[in-house]
């Protein structure tokens, strides 16, 4: 399966009359939009915002990120099974805004959302502070349940997303790449000397608000399977979790998966790039041996040489990615995992809830418990008490002059383990 990705770099976001890109500035009409958005009647407002690197401003609490982008070329469209039709994606043509985003908040349901700081030192651990941010302040009717309530911000964010997507649908791109995954039997026959790698992608399932969407369908109803790497590319896998903010993956990061990119980055010199095996994350141990076994034949069916393995939150799901490394591991074929570790405010606890010896290859994304301090910002998007409520605040986070001290679990982006950021640990 080929995609090409256009890039349309976006050095700036005003609000104006117009929504359009015009000399690689996006310009919103934020009425049009919200009377798009207030379509849903469970939507009860809706604000707009914009955050621009390097501003003195904080955006809490961080619910989804999303990148606009649209189809130019091939079947379906983006969002597929949730705002487009059903439709194999990962083909043709699709052109992205670079440098632009969709950030969601509203008031909390939940205690797993986050903070992006635009700068000083939380700038420092979220890739989110170096975009121009389109920010959503969402307040739904009353009465909704949690995940009602979260379903309604969701679909906000997708729908802004494709909104600014669909203006760079005739624009020519600033630069073009090109992406491309043979099937296995051409893969085979083409790159007969490369080693043959994989890549296991465990997502969150956990239950209520630790959801993932592939197709529109909850992750948790499937059992492991295949993508094309391309088809994350085309949000075929959507966010809708509340799992801590640092290691949470984000839409933004579904669609710009870097294990992916650097497996791409290799594909055909180095080593073979057979596809992306995804699989749920489970609260029961009955589905997590079910589906650790399923990813392990899966593995073995491809014959594959090699597997990279990344995770999605922490504690109960360390039990999923060991399960996961052991029996591929079993099989013959060699392993590197990506986590996050927890290792106490010191650093001296351990990092993880499970391990084993053949775990013997992790790349970590920083320890997510460590005490970090937020100075005051001039500018408050969203509901600033929720500092006090979020996984690694507690009651006193939030500091009468505006600081925030907390665990570095609150950055949206943090420890991310698809290895997005630059954190890492020794």
């Amino acid at each position: 399966m080929k995609l090409e990705i256009g890039q349309i770099f976006i050095r700036d976001i005003q609000f104006d009359a117009v929504s359009r890109i015009e000399n690689n500035i996006l310009y919103v009409n934020t009425q049009e939009l919200k009377a798009l958005l207030l379509e849903d009647e469970h939507l009860a407002s809706v604000d707009f915002e914009i955050a621009k690197p390097g501003e003195k401003t904080r955006i809490i609490p961080v619910k989804d990120v999303i990148e606009p982008r649209v189809k130019v070329e091939g079947g379906g469209g983006i969002f597929p099974g949730v705002l487009a039709k059903v439709e194999a994606v990962g083909s043709g043509r699709t052109n992205v805004l670079k440098g632009a985003a969709v950030v969601t908040t509203g008031r909390i349901v939940g205690f797993q959302e986050g903070i992006i700081d635009m700068s000083g030192p939380g700038a420092d651990y979220t890739p989110f502070s170096k975009l121009n941010n389109l920010v959503l302040i969402c307040e739904t009717v009353d009465g909704l349940k949690q995940h009602a309530h979260e379903k309604v911000v969701r679909f906000a964010g997708l729908k802004t997303a494709a909104y600014l997507g669909r203006l760079a649908k005739e624009l020519v791109a600033d630069e073009v790449k090109t992406y491309e995954t043979p099937s296995v039997k051409e893969g085979m026959l083409k790159y007969p000397d490369l080693p043959r790698v994989a890549y296991v992608l465990m997502l969150q399932s956990q239950g209520l608000l630790h959801d993932t969407y592939v197709y529109g369908v909850d992750m948790k109803q499937s059992l492991t399977t295949m993508l094309y790497p391309t088809e994350l590319m085309d949000g075929a896998i959507i966010s809708g979790n509340c799992v801590s903010a640092c290691d949470k993956n984000t839409t933004y990061h579904h669609l710009n998966n870097p294990v992916v990119e650097d497996l791409f980055a290799k594909h055909g010199t180095e080593l073979n790039f057979v596809g992306v095996i995804i699989t749920n994350e489970n609260v029961y141990l009955a589905d997590k041996e079910r589906s650790s076994d399923w990813t392990a034949k899966l593995v073995e069916l491809l014959g594959v040489d090699g597997v990279v393995i990344s995770q999605e939150g922490f504690g109960n799901p360390d039990t999923d990615l060991i399960m996961n490394c052991k029996k591929i591991e079993a099989k013959g074929v060699k392993t590197v995992i990506i986590t996050d570790e927890y290792a106490g405010r010191d650093g001296a606890s351990q990092s993880l809830a499970d391990a084993d010896a053949s775990a013997d290859a992790v790349v970590t994304g920083g320890n997510a418990n460590m005490v970090i301090e937020l100075p005051p910002m001039e500018r408050i998007i969203g509901h600033k008490e929720a500092a006090d409520v979020i996984a690694g605040g507690f009651d006193g986070s939030l500091k009468e002059d505006g600081s925030i001290v907390a665990e570095l679990q609150v950055i949206t982006g943090a420890t991310n383990e698809l290895g997005f950021n630059k954190l890492s640990a020794r």
